[in-house]
């Protein structure tokens, strides 16, 4: 057995092993994704039970394996348990565990992403604030983590930062009148321009802070959502429960 070491995180995701055991995913601060054994969790009185479900946050204490870790101990600050009263919210919030999972490796710096990680569950139980938007804003701030954003400052072609009009999803970013050149392009009026740009510069502790009209957060959402799927072809599982909120 290696030697002891306390990670900060949250359960992205877990399942059982055995007769009694899980094998849970976590998001941790100091080595991005990891892999760890909690023997026993699943027996009723295990001092695993609730540390073990998604969302659950805080810090784990692991030993370290040649493959993977093993539970030792766990301190749950945050179980995000209104969550489980509201089927909607949850079913976004699988979605963004399932993200993380897929774009953290291990070994990676997981800081950035656990505060976002964290800010955006937690914006997801503010009612002033459409889900969909919250979900929009997590997926373009991402996007932001790993370097594959949109331009959405300067035209693509020319480098122009007036008349961004257009956002062209091919391109990766926007174009002005001049470049269009009879290219498909989304219409881009100001408002939504000035979300997009907000979304990726914005501190993140201001980042939940606004809302959209309907016929804003329609362009917004279709530019994220487009540009998205052409940067990342992969299926999420969880997705699939979000079709009826679009």
């Amino acid at each position: 057995m290696g030697q002891t070491v306390v990670l900060t995180g949250m359960a992205l995701s877990a399942m059982p092993v055995g007769e009694y055991d899980k094998r849970i995913q976590i998001l941790t601060r100091e080595r991005g994704k990891i892999t760890a054994f909690a023997r026993g969790a699943r027996r009723p009185n295990s001092a695993f039970l609730a540390a073990c479900n998604p969302f659950s946050f805080g810090r784990f204490e692991v030993f370290e394996g040649k493959s993977a870790y093993n539970l030792a101990k766990a301190v749950i600050t945050d179980y995000f348990r209104e969550l489980a009263g509201d089927f909607e919210a949850a079913c976004f919030g699988f979605y963004f565990l399932e993200m993380a999972g897929f774009y953290m490796q291990e070994n990676m710096d997981g800081t950035d992403f656990l505060n976002l990680l964290y800010v955006s569950l937690k914006a997801l139980l503010k009612p002033a604030l459409d889900n969909r938007l919250v979900r929009r804003i997590y997926e373009l701030r991402v996007l932001v983590l790993f370097g594959e954003y949109p331009n959405v400052f300067s035209c693509m072609n020319c480098g122009g930062k007036d008349g961004l009009y257009y956002f062209s999803v091919r391109r990766h970013g926007c174009l002005c009148p001049d470049c269009l050149k009879g290219e498909y392009a989304i219409p881009l009026d100001a408002s939504a321009l000035y979300a997009l740009q907000y979304i990726i510069t914005s501190p993140l502790e201001k980042l939940y802070t606004f809302t959209l009209s309907p016929a804003v957060f329609s362009r917004v959402d279709e530019i994220i959502s487009k540009y998205i799927h052409q940067y990342n072809s992969h299926v999420f599982k969880s997705e699939e429960m979000l079709e009826s909120y679009r």
